[in-house]
């Protein structure tokens, strides 16, 4: 059996993959909604566009600079992010958010990605990178209904 510091190495090395392959890392040429989110604390900054076709993202879009947790988290998002809805989106970043601040177990389902972050619990001032991306897709989705409500009014 593995012991910690193999585990904590063995995590390095995914996070390291999924930061050096992050998904839809272009940003869309005509977005519906975008959304930039940045952490004070650390400068790591997320830019997020999407296009939503009724309730699920139909094209999605990131420009990450982020450490490689953050770049991690976004690539894990990019996995899954086309085809799930503002729901699910709302679920995962809920369920990451809990395992590193409340110590919750790992999103299971969809999000089970989000388990090889869960070392990074113990890195408080890393958790707002982390978070960037997520933050960004949903407030991106959001600001959609904003200007379709406006459109209709």
């Amino acid at each position: 059996m593995a012991d910690a510091a193999d585990l904590i190495s063995l995590y390095s090395k995914r996070i390291l993959a999924l930061a050096a392959d992050i998904p839809h890392a272009d940003r869309l040429a005509d977005p519906q909604g975008s959304a930039m989110k940045r952490s004070p604390l650390c400068g790591s900054t997320v830019t997020v566009d999407v296009r939503m076709d009724r309730s699920r993202v139909s094209d999605y879009g990131q420009d990450v600079k982020a450490c490689a947790l953050g770049q991690a988290s976004a690539a894990i998002l990019g996995e899954k992010v086309v085809g799930a809805s503002r729901a699910e989106l709302v679920a995962g970043r809920d369920a990451l958010r809990a395992m590193l601040k409340q110590g919750a177990d790992a999103p299971s389902g969809m999000w089970s990605g989000l388990e090889v972050l869960t070392p990074a619990k113990d890195y408080k001032n890393r958790h707002a990178s982390i978070l960037l991306a997520w933050d960004g897709v949903i407030e991106a989705i959001d600001g959609i209904g904003a200007v379709d409500a406006c459109a209709e009014g």
